[in-house]
Formats: C-alpha cells, structure tokens, sequence
C-alpha cells in the first residue's frame, strides 16, 4: 500500500535573480515559527511524495538536514497570484 502524503502550505522569504530563478531563504509555519535555508542543493520539475502533482521542487537544507520543498503555480487566471510553497507530511 502507498504511503498517502498531505501538503501543508507554508510561508516562503525568497530572493528573484535577475534570470527569474527563485531561491528561497526562509520557511514560517502557521504558528510562527521560522526556519532559515541554508543552502538550496537541487531544484527541478518533480512530482511530490505522494503522487498526483507535478511542479517545482527544492531539495533544501534546514538546521543540517536535506528537505523537500514545492512551488505549486496557480491557474493563469489569477494574474496576481504566481503559486504558493508547501511542503508534505505523512497522512494520518
């Protein structure tokens, strides 16, 4: 049986070059706590844990261990909204 996964939306600081990439720099929680990235290893297109979607994914680092984060990009037709960061738990 596959593991089912849940996406949590977070808060995401994050920095655009002048080439459009995006590098996040920091993860808050809903409850306020804030996590700093230390280092962004990889970033390419991926499907998420649990399947079903396909986006951006960043393989960071936090408090010296490698995370998953995802870029998921909203409908064109919300012009002011580009897309929002989660990333995924386990399912209870």
């Amino acid at each position: 049986m596959q593991q089912k996964y849940e996406k949590i939306y977070v808060k995401v600081n994050s920095d655009i070059d002048s080439t459009g990439y995006m590098m996040p720099r920091f993860i808050t929680w809903a409850d306020g706590r804030t996590f700093k990235i230390e280092e962004v290893k990889d970033f390419r297109p991926a499907s998420t844990l649990g399947g079903g979607y396909s986006g951006d994914c960043y393989t960071v680092i936090i408090h010296g261990e490698e995370k998953y984060l995802f870029f998921e990009k909203t409908n064109e037709h919300f012009a002011a909204r580009v897309g929002r960061w989660f990333v995924e738990r386990p399912a209870v």
